[in-house]
């Protein structure tokens, strides 16, 4: 089984299933992207792009896409509400999103529209180490922990 340290921030909220990311910068702003996890199973990104300025996104929704090496994916969003920012970064540097996937690797933010409703199905960061683990399991690979 392959071993895998990841960084899960606290101060984030995680969609297990989808392997996103928020963070609430503001009521009105929200930071997302793709967890270290997902890109671990995800392997090598060449590519990402986030939805178009004003494009409304729904929970669990395309918010952008990838490109692997053999396949493009979707990136889901986390949380529903409007593409305001891409990361300009990612355009030139998609690599930044391996390099630094909750900092500098970010793909878009969102005003959101249901965030206090839609936030139920998010995991916070202090509680969301089981469920990863689980998760990457189906992908053979253990979460080694601290």
């Amino acid at each position: 089984m392959d071993r895998f340290a990841p960084d899960f921030p606290a101060d984030l909220l995680y969609h297990v299933e989808h392997q996103v990311w928020a963070r609430v910068d503001a009521p009105d702003l929200v930071t997302v992207g793709i967890t270290a996890l997902g890109i671990r199973v995800s392997g090598e990104i060449y590519m990402c792009r986030a939805r178009p300025l004003g494009t409304v996104v729904e929970q669990g929704r395309s918010i952008g896409v990838v490109e692997l090496a053999k396949s493009i994916v979707s990136v889901r969003a986390p949380l529903s509400g409007t593409v305001v920012e891409h990361n300009p970064v990612l355009a030139q540097q998609p690599e930044r999103v391996h390099e630094d996937p909750y900092g500098a690797g970010w793909v878009a933010r969102l005003r959101p529209s249901a965030l206090e409703v839609e936030r139920a199905a998010l995991l916070p960061g202090s509680a969301v180490i089981d469920a990863m683990a689980a998760y990457a399991r189906l992908y053979n690979i253990e979460i080694a922990h601290g």
